[in-house]
């Protein structure tokens, strides 16, 4: 996968937007990188960048979180300093919440994002309810673009059904990304998945699941 300075993730709810985000700013950081997360995900208090905050802490990976995220509060607060964080060294990878009510809240910093190199990927989940159609997973992605006042650079293949997932549900989502991707058109970024899924996978970019389930925590 292609890296730009500024690196929006963006997507439906559910598409594994989160566990994407944290696997690149691994991948930069264990290549000696530095890294920025910042965490735009304002919608979705169950699987945000702000819960691995130890994480990026072993490989000293900055993280930037809304005011209240991981409070008792929980009542996140928009209050970052977005040209201070672009200037800093290194890539910055910002996780935005799902779908255009999340992109509302990126759209505050368009105009900085606009002064740097930046690209926004939106991500795809062919198993995901509202995106099971090329069309439906575009009409979403408009949408994102109309709230942020942005547009997208690239597409993120991540089709997965979570523990489920195999190589077939992988593969079977290769015409799918493709019709996207033209109908878009915009380039295909990355095929994500664990590496033993992506075997004959043009533009494979393995990940490790980080974010999971509730009920998949509970019952490890």
């Amino acid at each position: 996968m292609d890296f730009k300075k500024i690196n929006i993730i963006t997507g439906h709810y559910g598409s594994g937007k989160t566990n994407v985000s944290v696997n690149m700013a691994l991948d930069l950081a264990a290549k000696g990188e530095k890294v920025t997360v910042v965490d735009l995900d304002i919608v979705n208090p169950y699987f945000r960048t702000a819960d691995f905050k130890e994480l990026f802490g072993k490989y000293n990976i900055s993280l930037t979180v809304p005011t209240y995220a991981n409070s008792n509060l929980d009542i996140p607060a928009l209050g970052f300093d977005m040209n201070g964080i672009a200037d800093r060294d290194g890539y910055i990878i910002i996780d935005v919440g799902g779908d255009d009510e999340g992109a509302k809240a990126l759209g505050r910093y368009r105009k900085v994002f606009e002064k740097y190199d930046t690209q926004m990927l939106y991500v795809i989940n062919r198993c995901r309810y509202l995106t099971k159609e090329p069309e439906e997973a575009l009409q979403l992605m408009y949408e994102i673009e109309n709230a942020s006042g942005m547009k997208c650079d690239g597409i993120i293949n991540n089709t997965n059904l979570g523990s489920e997932t195999d190589s077939n549900i992988i593969h079977g989502s290769v015409d799918y990304a493709d019709r996207v991707c033209r109908a878009a058109g915009l380039p295909l970024s990355a095929v994500t998945a664990k590496a033993e899924f992506l075997d004959g996978i043009d533009k494979a970019y393995p990940i490790k699941v980080y974010v999971k389930k509730l009920w998949e925590d509970f019952a490890d």
